[in-house]
């Protein structure tokens, strides 16, 4: 039997930001439920977040904070001390931002100025923790904030989101950091953001999200293969949300919470296992997780230490998840 840890860091609008952990065991398919406890809370209030974690360590950048409805604001998290410190903040303002791990570095994609989704923008930045500096990329071809971001052979996919004119978007573009260059890829099948993404096994999977407003939720499971550049649609996932976040463990796709459930948040949490083409739902069968301790969305990308999984964050909170 193998142990599982899941760190799930969440930011409150409004309330206090809380860090916490599920412990669980691995055996085979199967899932215990597992528990939550808390961690040292995030020094801010923030929602709309991008997180990623690297080095050993977690970082949530942008969002909402201090009172600035698209900041800087970066932050660091070590599990082995459950400390929090401030660490050099991003280029240029974002609210929505979208994260990835490539190579010990960190990729944040997209985001807009405002949190109604307003003002999309095309910002790329790449982040080295070991010197704690930031470096502009080549901006995406087609701005866009809520974008499903994610890592795949030596590449930064950047699916979906919402445009300049408020309307999500199915377009898919790929950077390249050996040239430091933009390309197109097969669109996503349908248009939407604040999805779940991960990518395992040499294909990316898009999980749920939304085509409008966070009411108009879809319970999709598009999988993306970069060999034949070509989608297929893989097992729904049982409940439609989006805003959710989303981790990869062992090879386990797991979505917590998301937006929105009779106008609250969702504290489901799902896994759908990728070898066995399983999914899961909490608490009614003996396979799946525990539930989140309080409904919640989120809006920044959720992270392991053997991958990293982005989501975008809802109006509630943003999460991050850690293996």
């Amino acid at each position: 039997m193998r142990l599982w840890k899941v760190i799930a860091i969440l930011t409150l609008a409004g309330c206090g930001a809380t860090a916490y952990a599920q412990t669980g065991a691995l055996q085979g398919p199967s899932r215990g439920l597992g528990t939550w406890s808390e961690k040292a809370r995030l020094p801010d209030i923030r929602s709309e977040a991008a997180n990623a974690f690297v080095n050993g360590k977690l970082y949530v950048m942008g969002g909402l904070a201090r009172m600035q409805e698209s900041s800087t604001l970066v932050q660091e998290w070590d599990p082995a001390t459950d400390r929090w410190r401030d660490k050099a903040p991003m280029p240029g303002p974002l609210s929505h931002p979208s994260a990835t791990t490539l190579n010990e570095k960190i990729y944040v994609i997209g985001g807009f100025l405002l949190q109604v989704h307003a003002i999309a923008q095309n910002a790329a930045y790449e982040y080295d923790p070991v010197a704690d500096r930031w470096r502009t990329l080549a901006p995406l071809k087609t701005p866009r904030g809520s974008i499903a971001v994610a890592a795949l052979n030596g590449k930064i996919h950047a699916i979906g989101g919402r445009t300049p004119d408020r309307v999500t978007s199915a377009v898919h573009e790929v950077y390249d950091p050996a040239t430091n260059m933009w390309s197109d890829a097969a669109p996503l099948p349908q248009a939407r953001d604040h999805v779940a993404v991960a990518a395992v096994n040499g294909k990316i999977h898009v999980i749920g999200g939304r085509t409008n407003l966070p009411v108009d939720n879809v319970n999709r499971h598009d999988i993306y293969d970069p060999a034949t550049n070509t989608w297929t649609a893989g097992p729904p996932l049982p409940t439609p949300r989006s805003g959710g976040a989303s981790a990869l463990v062992r090879g386990t796709i797991v979505v917590m919470g998301g937006e929105c459930n009779l106008v609250k948040p969702f504290d489901q949490t799902e896994a759908f296992n990728v070898e066995t083409g399983r999914s899961s739902r909490c608490p009614s069968e003996n396979t799946a997780l525990r539930p989140r301790p309080t409904g919640s969305s989120s809006t920044s990308p959720a992270a392991t230490r053997n991958a990293a999984c982005r989501i975008p964050t809802g109006w509630s909170r943003s999460r991050f998840h850690r293996l």
